[in-house]
């Protein structure tokens, strides 16, 4: 091919006379030459302030976030931050769907279920214990210990008892108080859908539903009182991921009913190669479209935190015919700690501390208007 034929000509001695492109060579564009192709390189740097980090659902997790953080921060294991952020959740009888504070099933008993996962190799979980109040650490006894994935009932505190963990009392008084109330106002095991889904009605609750959970600046989060299941994910300062997830589950559910929180894939899911999630909300519409697990295969074919954490919730909306009382959310990390929830509704919170600082964000998306 001559000079002439192509649409840039050399009009020196050419570029093997100065491989610098120098002396002799000057490249001459040909009027009728369609434009030059161009080369775009984009360089991203890793922010060095997203890891170590840990996020957390609802605004009440700023406080389990601190606990968890000085660990985290001085290099720590983020499996143990995750375990000890659920563990002040569990703690806390203000937080009326997790732990100690967590309202009785129909029949008045405080039910609590967790799971922890480092892995798709490496994770457990545990549902319907009532006798063991950190269901989070007893979880990551089954990965640590066992071959299993999930314990449940009475197996599970038995379980928790031969490894060493105090049997205590999971009914607060304020939880036990706001049963008698339930009852009163014409609950059952048997009956209970529709005095279960007033509890659950989208509104203020008020004095007496649950305590101080949330904060002044956090009023609209209490329309969804009852969700507050705690999922919660880090990453230590050498990029290793975990995360958790711990409930006492739907208040006055019928009796053994188990939600999304304890099985892999629903409630929580990492995969350090992909990303990781957790979910909150309304457990059977979460379950319904395996909400964690899709959040993280979407990060794995290259959706963003939001783009994942929104795909996996508009799922849910496309399966499930949603009531005024559903709220799901779904919170996506990717390996680099970029962090992002999207949700069903309004009225969500995500706590997030890294060494920037603490931080509470809503969802970057909703699905609803309502």
């Amino acid at each position: 091919m001559t000079n002439d034929s192509h649409p840039w000509m050399n009009t020196g001695a050419g570029p093997l006379a100065d491989p610098a492109f120098g002396r002799g060579f000057r490249p001459v564009r040909r009027q009728d030459a369609p434009p030059p192709p161009v080369l775009c390189v984009l360089i991203m740097a890793h922010a060095p302030w997203s890891i170590p980090m840990i996020a957390s659902t609802w605004s009440f997790a700023e406080r389990c976030n601190e606990a968890a953080w000085p660990a985290l921060a001085a290099g720590g294991d983020p499996m143990d931050a995750v375990v000890e952020a659920c563990r002040v959740a569990e703690e806390d009888p203000s937080i009326d769907s997790v732990g100690f504070g967590g309202l009785p099933d129909a029949d008045g008993a405080v039910t609590v279920d967790a799971c922890v996962m480092r892995s798709p190799a490496s994770c457990g979980g545990v549902c319907a214990m009532r006798r063991h109040l950190h269901a989070a650490r007893v979880a990551r006894l089954v990965m640590e210990r066992t071959s299993h994935h999930l314990i449940a009932g009475d197996a599970a505190d038995r379980f928790a008892e031969r490894h060493g963990v105090e049997a205590r009392e999971l009914v607060a008084p304020a939880a036990r108080e706001a049963w008698e109330r339930w009852r009163a106002g014409g609950g059952d095991g048997e009956a209970s859908r529709q005095v279960r889904d007033r509890a659950l009605r989208p509104e203020d609750r008020g004095p007496g539903s649950g305590g101080a959970l949330f904060g002044a600046h956090a009023a609209g989060e209490s329309r969804w009182r009852h969700h507050d299941t705690i999922g919660t994910i880090a990453i230590g300062s050498d990029g290793r991921m975990a995360g958790a997830c711990s409930t006492s589950g739907v208040p006055y559910k019928l009796p053994g009913r188990v939600g999304d929180s304890p099985i892999v894939g629903h409630g929580l899911y990492v995969d350090p190669a992909a990303g990781a999630a957790t979910a909150t909300g309304t457990g059977e519409l979460i379950s319904s479209a395996c909400g964690a697990f899709l959040a993280v295969e979407c990060m794995r074919r290259g959706a963003s935190p939001l783009e994942a954490a929104h795909e996996a919730v508009a799922r849910i909306a496309a399966v499930r015919a949603i009531e005024p009382h559903h709220q799901a959310v779904i919170v996506a990390v990717a390996p680099d700690g970029r962090v992002a929830a999207a949700a069903l509704r309004q009225g969500f919170l995500l706590a997030v501390r890294t060494p920037a600082g603490a931080r509470l964000e809503p969802p970057g998306a909703t699905v609803r208007d309502d």
